[in-house]
């Protein structure tokens, strides 16, 4: 058996519930293959779980996402040697860990142009953003695009990648101190959508002309607003709620804001087969290394120190991605 160091929670709560142990790691069954874990992402989504905001069963491990190298394989997997460099985001909760036994279909390759913390700083949310603007609406030159929360991870991944495919790209922020961030990703304008006439701030910025795509995260405070700044015809894409769940609306105002498309997408649907998921991925890793897709690590910590990574993102104290290592 291996020795591993891993996250595990007994309580949900805050930082101070974040405990390293030490786990006998069998060898991997049919199937799965054994990684010893080099990067550990960090999303925030991770906190939302520790705080009890989305329960999770008791005891549990955190984390979604881990760049690993191959140490062992169960019996039947193929396609996989030891020693490859994979990492993997939906093979279940529990990527705090200095090993892990994953199931082989869900890991991928990573090139060897793209570092372990890179992969792990922005796999996630480079996923998100590769569904948003090559499926849920596949986002072309000309287009206009109002991006939510503009200055978030994923925010910040989908402005830069839309101006990268010719958009013109609007984004939002919550605060003027987020302006630079937005900025800085690529956004053409940047709104704060805590002014109340935000709506009025975008149509200003594109010289009257209402978005192809609106993609909103924050839905309780931008929702209706989305729906003002959509084209007719257009899409508007919920994919989160950070200031709470969207109004209920009825059906009927689609139409009368000019017939719009409204979906709600998620990541993982995106990536249900094997199949999708190494499409999807070599889609994020062609654009990292095109410079679509841009990565700022903003701080490193030992896994030792996870409850530390999440008091800085909850103290809003890094700019960047959070990275763990093992």
């Amino acid at each position: 058996m291996t020795k591993a160091r891993v996250v595990s929670l007994d309580k949900l709560g805050s930082a101070d519930v974040i405990k390293l142990i030490d786990k006998e790691l069998p060898s991997p069954a049919k199937g799965e293959v054994q990684l010893r874990q080099t990067a550990i992402g960090f999303n925030f989504i991770d906190v939302y779980q520790r705080s009890g905001v989305y329960p999770l069963d008791l005891p549990t491990g955190l984390g979604h996402e881990a760049v690993g190298v191959v140490e062992a394989l169960g019996e039947g997997v193929t396609g996989i040697k030891v020693g490859d460099r994979v990492m993997y985001m939906n093979a279940g909760i529990g990527a705090y860990a200095s090993a892990r036994n994953v199931a082989a279909d869900k890991v991928v390759p990573v090139p060897s142009n793209i570092s372990d913390e890179v992969a792990a700083a922005v796999f996630f949310k480079a996923m998100t953003a590769q569904y948003l603007v090559q499926k849920t609406y596949k986002v072309k030159a000309g287009d206009i695009v109002l991006v939510h929360a503009a200055a978030g991870g994923v925010g910040q991944i989908l402005a830069g990648w839309a101006k990268a495919l010719g958009a013109f790209v609007v984004g939002t922020v919550g605060s003027q101190a987020k302006v630079a961030a937005a900025k800085s990703a690529g956004c053409d304008a940047v709104v704060d959508y805590s002014n109340p006439n935000w709506v009025e701030e975008v149509l200003k910025a594109t010289g009257g002309k209402k978005a192809n795509v609106v993609y909103d995260s924050v839905a309780k405070d931008t929702f209706l607003g989305s729906l003002d700044c959509a084209a007719p015809f257009g899409t508007v894409a919920l994919f989160g709620a950070a200031s709470g769940p969207a109004p209920e609306i009825q059906p009927e105002i689609l139409n009368k804001k000019g017939c719009l498309f409204l979906t709600r997408p998620s990541v993982f649907p995106h990536n249900a087969t094997h199949a999708l998921l190494q499409e999807n991925a070599k889609a994020v890793f062609d654009a990292i290394s095109k410079g679509h897709v841009k990565v700022q690590i903003g701080a490193k910590f030992p896994l030792e120190q996870a409850a530390d990574a999440h008091r800085a993102a909850e103290g809003r104290k890094v700019s960047g991605a959070i990275v763990m290592i093992p």
